[in-house]
């Protein structure tokens, strides 16, 4: 490779760097009911949680052991036990590079202890809990953990992670001894419904310049991290005469919706993203980070790179009513292939 790539592999390194569990019994909770058909109640009574917070740390104990062990083997086999939804393919991803590499990501994380649960009381099953854990032992951020129930015969699993953006303000929710409620996607007397929040969050990515919807979401330290990495792969792009694109597609429903207090929605959400990059004047392409390598392996490059990641993004969505703009308060970001095309 020749120096300007050199210094575009060097930088986008750097860049990529800032942008960012064996299981317990069946039925983790609370008595079993009828799976959920109807809409939510509107009552305005709290509904009772469907678990304790000492439960939840069961749980998450659980999940952890299978965590532990897979990091320990750098071997993703078993995951599944207790890993779902994006973090299956994330740690999946995260593992088989650290094969390569001898060492998990220090991003990797997940600190045991919690800041914060937000456990629902609404009835039925598919189920969520919102988990907010400290910061890790070297001072990275707090992690927003998912945990999802499918049904009322299945462990709880490890369903999202978003590393939550340094001072980033998270709404109110009930405390874990009173239940909080789950929103769905079609949610209403918002900015947007979350399907609609992440689709245009997802524009916003694909289309930093020049999205019609730049004016409705606060900035935030995601699309910065990113921006700076594009605008790094450019500049060597462009002294080669290559070109470089990026996709951003939510993944449809794979999204995780929780009242808070104020009548807003905190939303976590896969996003899906193709980043193609083609270096020109006959060169080759190569992966940008010590991550893209391990995924290409032995491959054989060609003047197209093209990897595809998996985004997590949380966002926060206020009332229709607020001032406030929508914002993410948190990111996880991985590339789980690389490919020469």
């Amino acid at each position: 490779m020749n120096k300007p790539m050199n210094r575009v592999a060097a930088a986008a390194a750097l860049a990529l760097s800032l942008v960012l569990l064996p299981g317990l019994s069946a039925c983790e909770g609370q008595v079993p009911q009828a799976r959920r058909t109807e809409p939510q109640s509107t009552a305005t009574t709290a509904p009772e949680p469907n678990l304790t917070p000492a439960q939840e740390a069961r749980i998450r104990k659980s999940i952890g052991a299978v965590l532990d062990q897979a990091n320990e083997a750098k071997d993703p086999a078993g995951l599944d036990q207790r890993v779902t939804g994006p973090q299956l393919e994330i740690r999946t991803s995260e593992l088989t590079i650290a094969q390569a590499t001898g060492q998990l990501d220090p991003k990797t994380t997940i600190p045991t202890t919690i800041a914060q649960t937000v456990i629902p009381g609404d009835p039925g099953w598919p189920r969520s809990v919102f988990s907010i854990t400290t910061t890790t032992q070297d001072q990275q951020s707090k992690r927003l953990l998912v945990l999802d129930q499918e049904s009322a015969h299945e462990n709880y699993k490890l369903w999202g992670v978003a590393r939550l953006f340094q001072g980033a303000q998270l709404p109110k929710f009930p405390v874990a001894t009173i239940g909080a409620r789950m929103g769905q996607g079609d949610d209403q007397g918002l900015k947007a419904t979350p399907v609609e929040a992440v689709r245009r969050y997802a524009d916003l990515l694909q289309n930093p310049q020049g999205s019609k919807y730049a004016k409705e979401f606060a900035q935030d330290d995601f699309r910065t991290s990113l921006g700076t990495l594009t605008q790094v792969v450019q500049q060597g792009i462009e002294a080669n005469k290559g070109n470089q694109s990026q996709t951003f597609t939510p993944a449809q429903g794979q999204l995780r919706v929780m009242h808070s207090s104020d009548g807003g929605d905190l939303v976590v959400a896969r996003i899906d993203s193709v980043w193609t990059r083609q270096a020109g004047e006959g060169r080759e392409s190569s992966p940008a980070s010590d991550a893209e390598k391990a995924l290409f392996g032995q491959g054989k490059p060609t003047s197209t790179m093209k990897v595809t990641y998996v985004n997590v993004i949380a966002l926060y969505i206020p009332s229709a009513d607020s001032h406030e703009p929508i914002r993410a308060v948190g990111a996880e970001r991985e590339p789980i292939k690389v490919e020469a095309v």
